[in-house]
């Protein structure tokens, strides 16, 4: 028997709608947040007993008067829009007016607030309908205090159906940093309240100090991750902005909601991690973040892992924050409850702008020369030399053990240079294919040395640098052959044996010409220009032919062709490769991801040396 169609109950429809606001202590913790966020706060606290499933914001914003505060928790109540057409010009964070009301519904609710510069504070508990319960003066520092107790103690059997209480405490601090990272001028301290003990107290979880930007953010996160490894970029979006109407009004860019900064211009704020020092195990650090808000843009995310493709180690991700501040005309945040998925106009010209200012920040320039990568051995010994106490022996041992590692390295590449030295060729017989075009540094590197033929020894105005040879070629030659992949008639054709179906097939996707000649046996008459002129081509093409796509060719195709380590080079040589190096894309890693250049600026060699000393006063005269 089938019952009719009945209108729910109102109390029914709004604990639903109150479940898709607030789903978890982190949706709470969100909510709370972004409303402190909004009322300009730059300290937060919040204290978290989540064996209670309670939790408390406390912010330093602009704080509430008593006729708002009577008002906050009602339906649909908010101080950011005023009607429909608002919903299209949204510059704060919360604006539904849901999230307080949907507290109301799910838990004991409590409101303690200032308004700044009034003397007066007032504390308010909520019924489950929003409405004031209570109502009494307090004595608190302006700001506002949220208090949530019993959540989903009106709604029990939803507890049941969420992760086990470590993993919401993990979405919570997940949850403050994203929004740290957006508002990075915040001061951010969390607690947990200690319920082993006798007599409950809260202790610091953790705590996150302002900075200017989130490049002082993002190391308090990542602890293996340095300011140094870093490197950001703003950039000011006004071409097309006629065009495609990305201006901001006036007031949009003055609005005192707006999490960034108030030009008028749209903008894209860039961190990401130096290829060459900082890579992660899992992409759970490609983020994207717009208006201050972190989003779910799946075609953002695939732009930024495509930018920095070949510069990375294999099965490693790269670390990058991409932030967008748009015209709030062109985003719908109306896509989810959360607002963590948005609809995104001109979503196209963003991702060109997203790639351009990757591959802008991933070149060498005089604004990030001194991001460079030096020798974490060379650091610890300038830190040994500035110890007031000398070396002491235990550090003369370990510095001793770890030039002893880098010595044996250099007589096995040595060893291995000598082997292959006679089967390849010289800098400037192997570079067949055009420079890549893009203009060298302002102040080029200059060739001085060859170190055991397999380093070149360069000074550079910023202090003394050692390049890799075989990588630094390796690197000129891929972004070579990524540019122009030449295919040219071989005369006469190479004759390959036993090549499985498999290996067939894979060289002539890769556009080779591939003949039957016999039983087992292929005549391959066309190869990659590069590789054309080596006496090693025929081993060159089996391991094309081993499988991967084009890009994975084109690496195995300049890994093979650059110049090999234990090859002595001249002067000019050195020179030449230096300068083309400089001028690639991405010049901080090969294409399998290993660093090409380590760095010893001249400042840690001064300090090393000691050249801030009084020659006078040094010798106790």
């Amino acid at each position: 028997m089938t019952s009719g169609i009945e209108t729910l109950p109102v109390e029914v429809v709004h604990l639903i709608a109150a479940g898709e606001v607030i789903d978890s202590l982190a949706a709470v913790v969100r909510e709370l947040a972004e409303n402190a966020l909004d009322a300009g706060a730059t300290r937060i606290t919040i204290a978290l007993s989540p064996d209670q499933w309670r939790l408390r914001v406390a912010d330093n914003g602009v704080g509430m008067t008593l006729s708002d505060l009577k008002q906050a928790a009602a339906p649909h109540s908010t101080s950011k829009i005023r009607d429909s057409h608002d919903l299209w010009k949204i510059t704060s964070l919360g604006f539904r007016g849901e999230a307080l009301h949907s507290l109301a519904q799910l838990a004991d609710l409590e409101i303690l607030s200032r308004p700044a510069g009034s003397s007066e504070g007032w504390q308010v508990q909520y019924d489950v309908q929003g409405e004031p319960l209570r109502l009494e003066p307090v004595a608190i520092a302006p700001g506002t205090v949220v208090t949530v107790d019993r959540l989903f103690g009106h709604w029990v059997a939803r507890r049941q159906g969420l992760p086990p209480l470590a993993q919401q405490m993990r979405a919570v601090q997940a949850t403050i940093h994203q929004l740290a990272l957006c508002h990075p001028h915040v001061t951010w301290q969390v607690q947990q309240t200690d319920t082993r003990s006798e007599t409950p107290r809260d202790r610091d979880w953790f705590q996150l100090w302002a900075g200017t930007t989130a490049r002082q953010i993002l190391p308090q996160m990542l602890r293996d991750v340095q300011a140094d490894a870093l490197q950001e970029l703003t950039l000011e979006i006004t071409e097309f902005e006629k065009a495609k109407g990305l201006r901001m009004k006036d007031e949009e860019s003055q609005s005192p909601f707006y999490p960034l900064s108030f030009s008028p211009y749209p903008s894209l704020y860039l961190l990401l991690g130096l290829p060459d020092r900082c890579h992660r195990h899992r992409p759970d650090w490609i983020r994207v973040a717009i208006n201050g808000r972190f989003v779910q843009m799946p075609e953002l995310e695939q732009t930024i892992l495509a930018s920095f493709r070949q510069t990375v180690p294999r099965d490693r991700f790269p670390v990058c924050l991409v932030h967008l501040q748009i015209s709030p005309e062109h985003i719908d945040w109306n896509r989810h409850p959360a607002k963590a998925e948005i609809y995104l106009h001109h979503l196209s010209f963003w991702r060109e702008q997203v790639a351009s200012a990757i591959d802008q920040a991933l070149r060498l320039s005089p604004m990030n020369l001194a991001d460079t990568l030096y020798s974490q051995r060379v650091g610890t010994l300038l830190k040994a030399a500035e110890a007031e106490s000398g070396y002491g022996e235990r550090k003369i041992q370990e510095v001793g053990k770890a030039e002893g590692a880098g010595e044996a390295e250099g007589r096995e590449a040595r060893e291995a240079g000598e082997a292959n030295a006679t089967q390849n060729s010289t800098l400037e017989t192997q570079n067949s294919l055009r420079p890549t075009p893009y203009s060298p540094l302002p102040t080029p590197l200059k060739a001085l040395a060859q170190v055991h033929n397999t380093y070149i020894l360069a000074e550079h105005p910023t202090g003394v640098w050692l390049v890799e040879q075989h990588i630094a070629h390796e690197r000129v030659l891929y972004e070579q052959l990524c540019d122009r992949w030449q295919l040219v008639s071989l005369e006469p054709a190479i004759i390959l044996n036993q090549l499985a179906v498999a290996q067939v097939k894979q060289l002539q996707r890769l556009g080779l010409d591939v003949e039957p000649f016999g039983e087992a046996v292929w005549m391959v008459r066309s190869a990659p220009a590069i590789l054309a002129q080596r006496d090693d081509c025929t081993e060159a093409l089996l391991e094309l032919s081993l499988g991967g796509d084009l890009q994975t060719a084109q690496v195995a195709t300049a890994c093979r062709s650059a110049i090999r380590n234990g090859t002595p080079l001249t002067l000019h040589e050195m020179q030449t490769l230096l300068n083309q190096w400089q001028q690639t894309r991405h010049p901080r890693t090969c294409p399998h991801g290993r660093p090409i250049s380590l760095t010893l600026e001249e400042s840690s060699l001064s300090r090393f040396f000691r050249r801030h000393w009084v020659i006078g006063k040094s010798h106790g005269i």
